[in-house]
């Protein structure tokens, strides 16, 4: 019988942490979705947090999924980070084997970027495994954009991609404007290996109440890691300009969710020292699925003024349950909205204004997009993994 190798790397090497990020989740999607598809032929595998690699016992790999969403969608807030110490037994049972079992006509899946700088080590697995390499590419944003990057993180996504170039037999990518981007790097790499765009699967947002703190104002929320290139400092400016010429009943508010990442001193200067802000805007840099899914339910509108993006998770998170979405009118977020979210562009403060506004007091432009909502259709994992599973078939047939 053949077989599936689907690499946990990522979600093992995340065991500390309560909430998980958009590549953890991704790696999540296809750890169910695979195994819903192929059950006992699928076999978790990673390079563990010790260096080791190898294959895990199904039972502890399915023990660890289970208790990462509990974690993940429990109410009661859990510390940003576990100690060491509490999560050593898990680690211990998710030691790889030693033993070097080589399955048959296997297709060998990783979902994330984990291990992929290290080209050398991708290819000693493949060739333990004797295995072809389906490989799903999230985007070149650190290539294409290095102002946006960590020090040094254009040259680390480089060798991430010239590693998929010189071992990936099949390629998925999560948007269209991700394979053209993808595809000259594939070319020089002389495999030539397959492409196929899947958009990722929108997950049910679970029942949950909106913004706890009792308000008669209207919320928009940001969703995503506070970085430059999400385009914090543009709403900051707006929610400044508005404290300053808006009486205070007509302030909307703002909710800020997600940690805070890299080459951000402007946006943390206005955050925490700006007075005119004070009122109007909340940072919460970790949130439980529950209360998440219930700012953005909750929310007049989703904002994602973003300068790049390789997909655009929270348009179809905040349309899926009906919330609005005002987005930088960039590809990939159109790919993911279609026609259904206002665009504009993410340099463009003064339209950004106006719209908000128009959302805050439910104008015509927010009754516009309520009345296209329910005409969208939101991408599905299970369109995503049957997309998948038919590149493990081809290269299995090949």
């Amino acid at each position: 019988m053949s077989a599936v190798i689907l690499d946990i790397s990522r979600l093992i090497s995340r065991i500390r942490y309560s909430t998980p990020s958009g590549v953890d989740r991704v790696e999540m999607a296809y750890a169910r979705g695979l195994l819903a598809r192929y059950g006992k032929a699928l076999t978790f595998a990673a390079v563990h947090p010790t260096g080791l690699y190898g294959h895990l016992s199904h039972a502890a790999a399915l023990a660890y999924l289970d208790e990462l969403d509990r974690r993940w969608s429990s109410k009661e807030k859990g510390p940003a980070q576990r100690s060491l110490l509490s999560i050593l037994p898990q680690l211990a049972a998710l030691l790889p084997s030693h033993k070097k079992a080589v399955l048959p006509n296997a297709v060998y899946v990783q979902a994330s970027p984990h291990h992929l700088t290290n080209v050398t080590k991708v290819q000693r697995i493949l060739a333990r495994e004797k295995a072809r390499f389906l490989c799903l590419v999230h985007d070149l944003i650190p290539i294409e954009f290095p102002e946006y990057a960590r020090p040094g993180g254009a040259d680390l996504h480089c060798r991430r991609i010239e590693t998929v170039a010189a071992t990936a037999d099949a390629v998925i990518v999560n948007s269209a404007a991700t394979g053209r981007s993808v595809k000259p790097w594939l070319d020089r790499g002389g495999r030539r290996p397959t492409i196929d765009v899947a958009l990722l699967g929108t997950e049910p947002l679970p029942i949950g109440d909106a913004v706890p703190e009792s308000t008669d104002r209207p919320y928009f929320i940001c969703l995503g890691t506070i970085e430059p290139r999400k385009n914090h400092l543009l709403l900051l400016h707006l929610w400044r300009q508005f404290a300053e010429t808006l009486p205070h009943a007509e302030i909307p508010r703002l909710v800020i969710v997600g940690r805070r990442g890299w080459e951000n001193e402007q946006i943390l200067d206005m955050l925490e020292r700006c007075p005119a802000l004070k009122d109007h805007v909340e940072e919460l840099s970790g949130c439980s699925d529950a209360r998440l899914a219930g700012l953005i339910r909750g929310a007049r509108a989703l904002l994602m003024p973003s300068f790049a993006e390789g997909y655009g998770m929270p348009v179809a998170e905040a349309l899926s349950v009906g919330t609005p979405a005002i987005c930088s009118n960039i590809s990939p977020l159109r790919e993911v909205g279609a026609d259904v979210p206002d665009y504009l562009d993410p340099l463009d403060g003064p339209g950004w204004g106006v719209t908000i506004l128009d959302y805050a007091m439910q104008g015509p432009g927010h009754r516009a997009q309520l009345a296209r909502i329910p005409h969208w259709r939101a991408p599905s994992w299970e369109q995503h993994i049957e997309i998948v599973t038919k590149a493990i078939a081809r290269l299995q047939n090949t």
